[in-house]
């Protein structure tokens, strides 16, 4: 879907003729946490002129104390009208870049980032690097206190129906407001787990991508609430079942099209393909940090619930962490599998992008494909076939991270410092910690 690019006047015009009262300026932390500052209509012409101000030493990965006033620019693309009501005027929403009070942009905001990325895209030859995401969702209940629950509020499966899949008009209700908000919906369907939605959207160019993803998760949050309801967007909520993913699929253009796709090609895929892939699978344990950035991520990334474990790559089975769906020509694409809905989108788009341009740069060639059931092979199979894991632990997906130039480079030495300080303390907290399985197997054996 192609955004609109709205004139200043355009907006001026919008915001008058629908009654709009606020201004939400959006912007997204090191975390993937959506920020916002919301100001009153009447501040529309400080907006517009990129002179809203913010405290970024409030914001995590941001800047220390001494340096926190901090510029949001507007992306005059983004601007949106809300389509739920509000009693005091409708709100209106742009997402901003964030920008040093001399206007420089700021390193440490993830969004200028993935636009540094894709303009180092542009100047080795492509026009668009495009970002097709499936991300997946659980609706638990709330309690008496508007409060989440672990209470699942259906009992269906896969491409359920009702009366099983009790969530679908609250999903049909979240692509309705999709709709209204210019997403072009593909799909929407209840997915492997009780209580696990997917909703996929049409891709879209990086950036626009990244930002799609966010706004989805609003909306979908939102809606939510609006049913009774809490959606979460935790990779591994609750023990035994799927975890919920974000596959993303790709594909790299050029002036002539798809740059994936080789009519004399094996496969129909182009060298410049094989590179890419090459790329990915090299980088893959240090991009599992990005893609996966939580304690929590890890407990999805487990054999026996659909998602990756090992660095491989197949046309035809779902087991390795990239497939190459059927589609030719201009749908030609990648499907990296082991992104989870945690990630933020702007690092998580930027280092896949790097990495698979890394490997068309140094003209990488993939191992074999591997169109068996990795799962049920020895793990002598897997060494013969060259086939590593993917870190098992945050801590070791950080350290994969620490020791890969390229990935480092796809975050910049701000980005990255403050993602490995973050994401340390974290572990560090969790390895503290003493859970109910670890007094139930060793309290009373001890």
């Amino acid at each position: 879907m192609a955004r609109k690019v709205f004139t200043a006047d355009e907006i001026r015009q919008s915001v008058q003729e629908e009654n709009v009262q606020f201004l939400r300026l959006m912007f997204t932390d090191i975390n993937g946490m959506i920020k916002n500052v919301e100001v009153p209509v009447s501040q529309l012409e400080k907006v517009l002129s990129n002179k809203v101000t913010m405290d970024g030493s409030s914001i995590d990965g941001f800047v220390r104390i001494e340096e926190s006033d901090m510029l949001l620019y507007p992306d005059l693309s983004t601007y949106l009208i809300f389509p739920w009501g509000n009693d005091h005027g409708r709100v209106a929403r742009f997402i901003c870049s964030v920008h040093l009070s001399d206007g420089t942009p700021f390193a440490g905001d993830p969004r200028n980032n993935l636009i540094r990325q894709v303009d180092i895209m542009k100047q080795s030859g492509y026009t668009s690097f495009n970002i097709g995401p499936e991300p997946e969702f659980f609706l638990f209940k709330l309690d008496e206190n508007g409060q989440p629950t672990t209470k699942l509020n259906d009992k269906g499966s896969y491409f359920d129906f009702a009366p099983l899949d009790l969530g679908e008009n609250c999903r049909r209700d979240i692509v309705l407001e999709l709709e209204k908000m210019g997403f072009e919906v593909e799909a929407s369907h209840h997915e492997v787990a009780p209580g696990q939605h997917e909703i996929d959207f049409k891709y879209a160019d990086a950036l626009e991508a990244a930002d799609n993803i966010q706004t989805f998760k609003l909306v979908v949050k939102t809606i939510a609430r609006k049913h009774g309801l809490y959606a979460t967007f935790m990779p591994k909520p609750l023990h035994g079942i799927n975890g919920s993913g974000m596959h993303i699929n790709m594909s790299l253009f050029n002036q002539q099209g798809n740059v994936f796709y080789d009519e004399d090609g094996e496969e129909k895929l182009s060298d410049t393909a094989m590179h890419f892939l090459a790329g990915l699978l090299t980088h893959a344990r240090a991009l599992t940090a990005i893609n996966n950035p939580i304690v929590n991520s890890y407990k999805r990334l487990v054999p026996g619930f659909e998602a990756p474990v090992y660095i491989a790559w197949s046309g035809h089975n779902r087991s390795p962490l990239i497939r190459v769906p059927s589609a030719r020509g201009l749908s030609t694409r990648l499907e990296l599998r082991s992104v989870d809905p945690a990630a933020n989108p702007y690092l998580a788009i930027a280092a896949i992008l790097a990495a698979g341009l890394d490997g068309v740069r140094e003209g990488l060639q993939p191992e074999e494909a591997v169109d068996r059931n990795i799962y049920r092979m020895r793990p002598s199979e897997r060494k013969e076939n060259h086939i590593q894991d993917l870190p098992s632990t945050l801590h070791n997906a950080l350290k994969a991270l620490e020791d890969d130039d390229v990935v480092i480079a796809s975050m910049g030495d701000h980005l990255f410092q403050s993602f490995m300080d973050s994401k340390s303390m974290e572990w560090m907290a969790y390895r503290q910690q003493v859970g109910d399985w670890e007094r139930d197997q060793y309290l009373e054996l001890y």
